[in-house]
Formats: C-alpha cells, structure tokens, sequence
C-alpha cells in the first residue's frame, strides 16, 4: 500500500456496495477512555436444562428439541417474517390508500426463519469444533439453502456469536431467514455486481480476489478451494471477507472438497480470532448467495465476518456520531488489520 495511506486520513471505496469508508490511520494512537465491556467466554457447560436449544429440551414456545446428535434445524418459533401473510394483506397496495401520498409506501413481506443448532454440546463453539464437525455445519448449511432458495428471493445464512452481538442464547447456533423480497445489502451488492459483469463479462469478486491474491497484503487465509481477507474498504476493525477461488452462486453449489475445505478455513479462521484477542470473540456473520433460482454469473457467493472488537477482549468499534450521520469510518488500517490476523495462525 501507498505509505502516504498507511499514515494519512483518506476514503475507500467499498466496490461490491458502491459505498465509501474513511480511513484514520492516525487516531490509532489515541488513548481510550470509552466503554470496556467484560470479556466473552465459554460456558464450559456440554448441557444446560435451561437451555432452549440444547437437545430434548422444552422450549419457551411448549415445543420439544428432538434428542439430536448432529447439526439440526427447525423453524423459529418467533419468526420476524411468516410464510402465511394475513388475508387481508394480498393485494395491498405499495403506497398506503390511509395515507396522503407516496412519500407513505409500504408492502407486505413474507418469509419464513429457520434455527440451525450447529452442535448438541452447549459449550461447542464453531471455533472448537473439529474439521468434520464443522463440516457437517456447512452440509446443514448447503442443504437449507437448496431448499429454501426455490421459492424465496433471499436466503440469508448468518449467526451472531457472543452477547457483544446481541446474541440471546449461548448454545452455538446460527439462523436463515429467507424472504421474498431483495433487501437493501443484497440489493447494492446485485447493482454493482450487475454493472460490472455487463461491463466486463466476469465476476466483480473473482477478479478483486484474484487481484488481493496477487498484492498478498490484505489476504490472511489462501488455500486450494477458498481465499480469506481483509477487503480494502472494510468497515469493521478486524472484518474479513471468505472467497471461493471459482465463481460459484449459491452455498449448495460447492463440491464435496470445497465443502471440506471450508470447514477446515472455518475453523482456522475462528480459532485466529479467538487467539488474537485470548477471548471466545464475538462476531457477526453470513452468506450472501445470488437472488432467486436463476443462474448468476455476475455474482460470486461471499461470507462477511464482523467482529466488533477494536483494542482488547474489552474494548469495541461502536458505529455512532458521524458513522451513524455521515459516514463509516476506522482507525486501523485494513493492511494492519491483515497482518494481525496473520499472526494468530
């Protein structure tokens, strides 16, 4: 990277939403007097009998777990979207006849949400699994995709990990909620990809990966199947982007070698995490897979890692004042942000 921008304030262009990131290189020697939250742990507990999650038992909704020693999903039983929409809802109309006019929109959405429990032990983080125990994870995965991106628009795999993330339960578990609409993140990213396959007739994100793989700086993880990195306009201190090294549309796309080889980075991954800050460390992730059933050149399939932490275990990146009015803006530079990351491996 230029060494004017490794020390100088400067904005990046993220290329897969088409927003912009700023750059402060020089405030990461600022001293910190914020919020230090206490660090993040294991349970070390294999069951909980007051776990919601945890196999055989009953949860809040009267609902029985069945007895599961695998990765098991079942759907939410306080969903954010339903798959039934009232009747009175059909036909609703995208500019509200209650309201004065079309600045009023809105429409009915309709979806359904899934649980996905990746592991009957409680205390059995994605980061301690072993490789085939991570595999079966990306096998439930792959499946849930297969099947539910038939008939909605967006299948959204994440899991928020840690009560920094605002996860509510610690039995390692991720979700999907797949919909019938296109949101707002999967809208930008289909835009830009659009654009620049009509453009260049291939894969924005292949030809980013194969460009990040040849300057090296930013990428932390490259083996056979898959390519991890910290992209040039991340956002979050520690954020790093998962790459296949073919264009491939959606999860249940992967081959059997590509499925292992995933689990493998996986948990590599995880594992540095965890070691770069000696914590159990709390992250936001997902998959984000082409729309709809439609073969999707323009679009390569991608996971985004967010960890939200910034100095310590204690210490976290909050979006607020001219990120939330402006702007996202970082201190860390992403090339050092990469080299850190390295380090733990």
């Amino acid at each position: 990277m230029n060494d004017l921008l490794s020390q100088r304030p400067h904005r990046r262009r993220n290329a897969l939403t088409g927003e912009w990131v700023t750059v402060s290189p020089q405030r990461a020697q600022r001293p910190w007097q914020g919020e230090e939250s206490p660090a993040s742990g294991s349970t070390g507990v294999t069951y909980d009998p007051d776990c919601y999650l945890c196999p055989g038992n009953t949860r809040a909704s009267g609902h029985v777990n069945t007895p599961y020693t695998s990765p098991w999903a079942f759907d939410n039983d306080f969903p954010a979207v339903e798959a039934d929409l009232d009747a009175g809802s059909e036909g609703v109309q995208a500019t509200d006849p209650g309201e004065p006019s079309a600045l009023f929109k809105s429409e009915p959405v309709a979806g359904r949400c899934r649980v996905l429990c990746y592991h009957p032990d409680h205390s059995k983080t994605l980061a301690d699994m072993t490789e085939e125990e991570a595999l079966a994870v990306v096998q439930l995965w792959a499946s849930e995709v297969g099947t539910l991106r038939q008939s909605h628009q967006w299948v959204q795999v994440f899991e928020n990990r840690g009560a920094m993330m605002g996860c509510s339960n610690a039995h390692p578990h991720g979700q999907i909620w797949a919909v019938d609409t296109l949101p707002n993140e999967g809208a930008k990213e289909l835009a830009q990809q659009q654009a620049f396959y009509d453009a260049e007739q291939v894969a924005l994100l292949e030809v980013y990966r194969a460009e990040e793989e040849q300057l090296a700086e930013r990428v932390v993880i490259q083996q056979e199947h898959w390519t991890v990195l910290v992209p040039y306009w991340a956002m979050w201190p520690f954020e790093t982007l998962l790459l296949p090294r073919r264009q491939i549309d959606h999860l249940d796309a992967l081959t059997d070698s590509e499925q292992m080889s995933l689990a493998q980075v996986l948990t590599r991954l995880l594992r540095g995490y965890d070691a770069l800050f000696d914590t159990s460390c709390p992250y936001t992730m997902g998959w984000h897979g082409a729309p709809g059933i439609a073969p999707a050149p323009h679009w390569q399939l991608h996971a985004h890692f967010y960890p939200p932490l910034l100095r310590s275990a204690s210490v976290r990146k909050h979006m607020v004042g001219y990120e939330m009015l402006s702007e996202a803006q970082r201190d860390l530079t992403p090339e050092a942000a990469a080299e850190r990351l390295r380090q733990t491996l």
